[in-house]
C-alpha cells in the first residue's frame, strides 16, 4: 500500500545484501492496527528461499566485516544512534501504530533502544584478550577474541525497536553478520531500523531482514545450515525450548530471553506510597505486555489493604484508548487472543475467591483492550499466579513472614525479574542472595538498563544482553601457546 506515510514503500520489503526486494514468491501479508483491527499496510512475506538468500549474504560478508576496524564498527553504531534519536517522534509513532503502546511509552522505548547502539559503539573498541606467563614458566599464554560468525535474531512484538537494537548492537560491535526475523505482528519498526543502519553506513550483507508468516520453517531451515553459528531469541519459553533443541545438531551458540513471572514483594516496613509508584511502573509498562512486568504482588498482610486501595485508585484512574490519542494512558493489547486469555485468568481468580478492586472486564470494541485491573485476596494457588499474564492485571496475595514471601516468590519455573520494597538494608541483601531471578529491583519498579546485564535463570533462559556482558555473547576465544624464547 502506498498511502502509509510512516515508512517508505520501498522499505516494506525484505532487506537482503543491502537491497530492498520483494519476496521470491511475490507474497505479502497485512500489518494490523490493534486499536481497531484495521490494516495499516502490508510487507513482503519471505520464504525459506529468501531466508537462505539472507544467510548467503551474511556468510559472504562475514570475513570482511570481521576484519573491519573496531572503531569503524563503533562509529556506524554511533551514527545509527544519532539518526534514531533525531527521528524519535517518527519511530515512536510507528511503534505505537503497529503494537498499540501510547506515544509516551513508545518514545521511552526509542530512547531505551537507541541507547544500546550508543553503549555498544563504545564497547566495540574495548574487545581485548590477555597475555601472561605460564605459571610453570617456559611459555607464554595469549588469548584472542574473535566474532562468533553469522547470527540469527528472532525478535518479539512487544518492544519492536529495543529488542532489535539489544541484539544487533553487540553483534555489529563484535564483528558478526546477521539475519533478523522480526515478529509477524510488528515488522515495520525493524524495517525502519534497517533503513537507518543502511544510512549509517553498515555494509551490504552485514544486516539482513526477512519478514515472514512462516517463522517455524524459516528458523528450522537456517538453523540446519552449518554456516549459522549463533541464535538469539526473545519470546516464549516453549518456543525457546524448540530452538535450543534445533541448535544441537549444528552446536550453535544460543541466547534465550524467555518468559517471566515476576514477583513484586511489599514488606511490612515498606513505604507504601513508593511501592505503589513502583508497582505502576513495574506492572503498567507496555500495558503489562513485558517479560519484566510485575506478575504477582506478594504483600505483607499488615499493609495489604492500604496497598490494594491505593493501587486500585491509581489503576482505576488510567484512561484506556488509542495509543496516538492525547490523554491515553493504556493502549490496546496486541490481539484478541490476548484479551480472551486475560479475561479467563481474571474470571478464574474471582471464582477462586479473589475480589475485584477495579476493572475486571474488557471494554466494548473496536480494538483489543482490557481495563486496568486490581484483584485482592487472590489465593496463592490461583492460576493467575502461575502463568505470565502479559496484560494490565495486578493480582495481590498476602504473606506473613520473610521466609514465606521468598518461598512464594521462588515457587515458579521462571526466573527473569523480581521486585521488592523494604527499608531494611540487611533484608535487601538476603533477598538478593535468596531470590532465584536474574534481576532484582530493590525499591524500584524499573530494572532494564542498557548498561546492565539483562537476562534470567531457570525457564526464563540463559545468556545476557546489555552491559559489559552483552558483547561476550558474540565472541569466541582462541588460545595461542607461545614459547618463552
Amino acid at each position: 500500500m502506498s498511502d502509509f506515510p510512516w515508512l517508505p514503500e520501498e522499505q516494506r520489503n525484505l532487506y537482503i545484501d543491502g537491497t530492498w526486494r520483494e519476496a521470491n514468491s511475490g507474497e505479502r501479508f497485512d500489518v494490523l492496527d490493534p486499536a481497531d483491527g484495521s490494516v495499516l499496510t502490508d510487507v513482503a512475506d519471505g520464504s525459506t528461499d529468501d531466508a537462505m538468500d539472507a544467510l548467503d549474504a551474511a556468510a559472504a560478508a562475514q570475513a570482511d566485516w570481521s576484519r573491519t576496524p573496531p572503531r569503524e564498527r563503533g562509529e556506524i553504531l554511533r551514527r545509527a544512534f544519532e539518526l534514531i534519536t533525531e527521528r524519535a517522534d517518527d519511530f515512536a509513532r510507528l511503534i505505537s501504530l503497529e503494537m498499540g503502546k501510547t506515544l509516551a511509552e513508545a518514545k521511552g522505548e526509542v530512547t531505551y533502544g537507541a541507547e544500546f547502539f550508543r553503549w555498544f559503539s563504545e564497547e566495540a573498541v574495548r574487545i581485548s584478550g590477555r597475555w601472561m606467563q605460564a605459571p610453570a614458566g617456559g611459555s607464554r599464554l595469549l588469548t584472542v577474541r574473535k566474532p562468533v560468525g553469522p547470527c540469527l535474531f528472532i525478535t518479539p512484538w512487544n518492544f519492536p525497536l529495543a529488542m532489535g537494537t539489544r541484539k544487533i548492537g553487540p553483534a555489529v560491535a563484535a564483528g558478526c553478520t546477521m539475519v533478523v526475523k522480526p515478529a509477524e505482528l510488528t515488522p515495520l519498526t525493524m524495517l525502519a531500523l534497517a533503513g537507518v543502519l543502511e544510512e549509517a553506513g553498515l555494509p551490504a550483507g552485514v544486516l539482513n531482514v526477512v519478514t515472514t508468516t512462516s517463522s517455524k520453517e524459516l528458523s528450522a531451515t537456517l538453523m540446519a545450515d552449518d554456516r549459522l553459528r549463533k541464535v538469539s531469541f526473545t519470546g516464549s519459553t516453549p518456543v525457546g525450548k524448540v530452538l535450543v533443541r534445533q541448535s544441537a545438531d549444528e552446536l550453535q551458540r544460543v541466547s534465550m530471553e524467555l518468559g517471566g513471572n515476576a514477583p513484586f514483594l511489599v514488606f511490612e516496613d515498606a513505604d507504601v506510597d513508593a511501592a505503589v509508584d513502583g508497582a505502576m511502573i513495574a506492572k503498567m509498562r507496555n500495558m503489562g505486555e513485558a517479560c519484566t512486568a510485575a506478575n504477582r504482588f506478594l504483600v505483607h498482610s499488615s499493609v495489604a489493604d492500604e496497598f490494594a486501595e491505593k493501587l486500585g485508585a491509581r489503576m482505576g484512574g488510567l484512561r484506556v484508548g488509542r495509543g496516538q490519542d492525547d490523554g491515553t494512558d493504556v493502549g490496546p493489547l496486541i490481539n484478541p487472543e490476548a484479551v480472551e486469555s486475560i479475561g479467563e485468568l481474571v474470571t478464574d481468580a474471582v471464582h477462586d475467591g479473589a475480589r475485584v478492586v477495579t476493572g475486571g472486564s474488557a471494554p466494548d470494541g473496536p480494538g483489543w483492550f482490557y481495563s486496568p485491573t486490581v484483584l485482592t485476596d487472590v489465593p496463592a494457588e490461583a492460576q493467575i499466579n502461575k502463568v505470565e499474564i502479559f496484560g494490565p492485571v495486578a493480582p495481590i496475595t498476602t504473606f506473613e513472614t520473610e521466609d514465606e514471601a521468598i518461598a512464594a516468590a521462588n515457587a515458579t519455573e521462571y526466573g527473569l525479574s523480581s521486585y521488592a520494597y523494604t527499608r531494611d538494608l540487611a533484608r535487601t541483601i538476603r533477598l538478593a542472595e535468596r531470590l532465584e531471578f536474574g534481576m532484582v529491583g530493590v525499591n524500584t519498579g524499573l530494572v532494564s538498563n542498557p548498561a546492565a546485564p539483562f537476562g534470567g535463570v531457570k525457564a526464563s533462559g540463559f545468556g545476557r544482553e546489555g552491559g559489559f556482558e552483552g558483547i561476550e555473547e558474540y565472541l569466541e576465544t582462541t588460545y595461542v601457546a607461545l614459547p618463552a624464547d
